[in-house]
């Protein structure tokens, strides 16, 4: 074990590094997250449909993110990909977009079906189509129902993005392995990046938190 203050002076002396490496992790996530929030809302929809076949498309899709591991998910999306010259930043993050939109999915899919069925009749019996009610009334109530659970699913996007130091990515991960790799001192830069990891999380957890107030404070 590294003594703390040896911790702290490769902290110190290491920052200009990993503040590149936290860039590049805050921009996988940001922008994965981004798609991924727009891949679960077609599938939700798929997968509340009535028609049985686009019910299969959308349990399919699931059942393959749930069943394979995450960094099989990123490799097939980086070697698959390759041929058509996308860059590895795109790979990563497609992949990550991929693997979490199956969970969002499930998590729009239980909060649109929360809302009681009777606000879309009313909607309707007020002249609005099903597309405007669901868009004007159901899915504001929606997605303040599913921010608690979408803020976990990007905190967990936030840290599956780790995975991305496997193909290489220059992102926090594989910034401490490579100076673990280069100094031989691997606990040190492991506990440095735990502590970077540990902030952005805070960091995470403190914007939903206050989303999370206004949106109940503009329901009042």
């Amino acid at each position: 074990m590294p003594e703390i203050s040896h911790v702290l002076q490769q902290l110190i002396e290491s920052y200009p590094l990993f503040i590149k490496g936290m860039l590049m992790t805050l921009q996988v996530t940001a922008v994965s997250i981004f798609i991924a929030v727009f891949i679960g809302l077609l599938f939700a929809f798929l997968k509340i449909s009535s028609k049985k076949f686009f019910e299969r498309i959308a349990d399919l899709y699931i059942y393959l993110v749930r069943g394979t591991p995450l960094i099989v998910q990123i490799f097939v999306f980086y070697f698959g990909l390759t041929n058509l010259n996308i860059s590895m930043f795109w790979a990563v993050t497609l992949g990550l977009a991929f693997h979490n939109g199956a969970y969002i999915a499930e998590i729009f899919r239980g909060a649109i079906q929360s809302i009681e069925l009777g606000q879309m009749e009313a909607g309707q019996s007020l002249g609005m189509s099903k597309a405007l009610t669901m868009r004007r009334i159901i899915l504001p109530q929606a997605f303040r129902r599913a921010l608690p659970p979408l803020g976990n699913q990007f905190i967990i996007g936030l840290k599956d993005s780790s995975l991305a130091a496997f193909i290489g990515l220059n992102e926090l991960f594989n910034v401490s392995t490579t100076m673990g790799s280069n100094n031989f001192d691997y606990m040190t830069y492991l506990f440095i990046v735990a502590i970077y990891y540990l902030i952005l999380v805070l960091l995470f957890t403190i914007l939903v938190g206050l989303l999370e107030r206004k949106l109940s404070a503009s329901e009042k």
